[in-house]
């Protein structure tokens, strides 16, 4: 099965920082396939047996034990991921500034349903099966929602802007 793991949070500083070169040879080292990585920002691509949780806690695990670091890692399988951009509610005006909100478990509806869109306008958000889409028109130098999402949190979560997101159903299509 192909994987994609989208780790949260890694080389944003350098207490972060984590090469490639080294996310790639432990994910080898965790008896992963066809593993390659794409930019700088956590995304790794790779071939496994196994359902999707336990291979994100694994990688977890191996950050933490190998890496000394603690990162959330999020794992979709490559048909997941289609469904993701396939079942997308709103329309790409700027794939830059547009981002799907990966979360390791589903959304709490209720409450996000409550945030008032007057709130965060001009940005939109529409909520997804394990995701929440949002459009940030103003770029994210200052979004105001993302703040509103986290109090609604139900766990882990990783944001990818649509350019990276299409980006990785290509390649993990191709592994």
């Amino acid at each position: 099965m192909r994987y994609v793991a989208l780790l949260r949070g890694i080389n944003v500083n350098p207490a972060t920082a984590v090469a490639m070169a080294d996310l790639r040879a432990l994910l080898e080292r965790l008896g992963y396939g066809n593993v390659r990585t794409h930019l700088r920002s956590g995304n790794a691509l790779f071939t496994a047996d196994g359902d999707a949780e336990p291979i994100a806690a694994a990688i977890e695990r191996g950050i933490r034990e190998e890496l000394g670091l603690s990162v959330a890692v999020i794992v979709r399988t490559a048909e997941q991921l289609r469904g993701v951009v396939e079942h997308n509610p709103l329309e790409v005006r700027d794939p830059a500034r547009f981002a799907v909100v990966f979360l390791a478990r589903p959304p709490d509806r209720e409450g996000l349903a409550s945030i008032d869109p007057a709130a965060y306008a001009p940005e939109e958000m529409r909520i997804g099966e394990r995701e929440l889409y949002v459009y940030f028109p103003d770029g994210l130098r200052r979004p105001k929602l993302p703040p509103l999402m986290e109090k609604y949190s139900t766990g882990p979560a990783t944001m990818r802007n649509w350019n990276t997101v299409t980006r990785l159903l290509s390649l993990a299509e191709g592994l």
